[in-house]
């Protein structure tokens, strides 16, 4: 495994590494209804491809054929947008490696502080990279509840 930036022809492939690691990671912390509205059609591989093309900082993380296995984003903010890793890479270290990587680039910009929504099933990853918890952030989804975790790292 190794890192890279993104790439437009990268877009179709992390919509997939999106959805799949909802449908399969998602489903062991929310309900199928949840899972459901999550993985719906608001996160397209247009609409990645118009977010990581704003020149945000974003990371790529890709298997010895060059193919995306997991993704993740920084915000001018400091904001961690989204950090998804393929089902059959997740449990390697994919998903510390690419906020590694997300931390020494906000550092470089001198950020003092990193902040997330993160799933019930990223929240520990995050934590691990030693992300506070905040607070349980309720939301909706299409008139489905479900919830999130508001966390934050002090560089």
């Amino acid at each position: 495994m190794k890192l890279r930036t993104y790439r437009a022809c990268d877009a179709a492939r992390l919509e997939e590494i999106f959805r799949a690691a909802i449908l399969q990671l998602g489903s062991r912390d929310y309900t199928a209804e949840q899972v459901a509205v999550w993985s719906g059609t608001r996160v397209t591989a247009a609409r990645l491809h118009e977010k990581y093309s704003d020149g945000r900082a974003t990371f790529i993380a890709v298997d010895e054929t060059d193919t995306a296995i997991a993704f993740s984003d920084l915000e001018a903010d400091g904001h961690v947008d989204m950090l998804y890793c393929h089902p059959g890479h997740a449990g390697r270290g994919v998903a510390s490696a690419l906020l590694a990587a997300i931390e020494t680039e906000a550092r470089k910009a001198g950020m003092a502080r990193l902040h997330t929504e993160a799933s019930e099933t990223a929240r520990p990853v995050f934590a691990r990279a030693g992300y506070a918890t905040v607070l349980r952030r309720p939301l909706e989804i299409d008139g489905v509840a479900l919830h999130n975790w508001k966390m934050e790292k002090l560089l």
